[in-house]
């Protein structure tokens, strides 16, 4: 990752570019320990937004359904919609959800208080998972300290410009 140092704000925030490269060499990390745990979801489910780009690249990787679970917790007034998550568990599926980042874990920890894990048959994912979350995913690509080395991780979809 790219850092730069962005002065708007009062305290220096360090930006970390996050690459497609690093995307991609994440879902293989992703995908290598699910083969390793025996573990094969028939539905990724990407988090509106940051977790779309990363669970439609996976699905096609794995030649699994995918689709979008709108949960949009820091950039959205509206509450959040299970439905899709609802109908893929009535189906009997194992469901992988991911996301971007698993930074403070307040996504992950949503679904966990209004829905669960249920087992097996639900599992978590993130391309970056940050050590000090609430909520530690099954599944990460690279894993970050904030406490250690605060950072803004800006993912490829998140900048036009870079």
């Amino acid at each position: 990752m790219k850092n730069t140092t962005n002065k708007t704000f009062e305290a220096v925030t360090e930006k970390s570019y996050f690459t497609t490269g690093q995307m991609r060499n994440a879902l293989i990390q992703i995908e290598d320990k699910m083969v390793h745990s025996n573990w094969m979801p028939n539905i990724i489910l990407g988090i509106n937004r940051g977790g779309c780009i990363p669970g439609v690249y996976l699905s096609h990787r794995l030649n699994t359904a995918h689709e979008v679970l709108d949960i949009r917790l820091r950039d959205h007034k509206a509450k959040p919609n299970l439905l899709t998550l609802e109908k893929a568990f009535a189906f009997q599926k194992k469901i992988l959800i991911i996301d971007d980042i698993n930074d403070s874990g307040a996504t992950f920890q949503y679904i966990l208080d209004n829905f669960g894990k249920h087992d097996q048959r639900i599992k978590f994912a993130a391309l970056i998972h940050n050590k000090p979350s609430k909520v530690q995913v099954d599944y990460h690509g690279y894993e970050i300290n904030k406490d250690e080395v605060p950072s803004w991780i800006v993912f490829p979809w998140e900048e036009w410009d870079k």
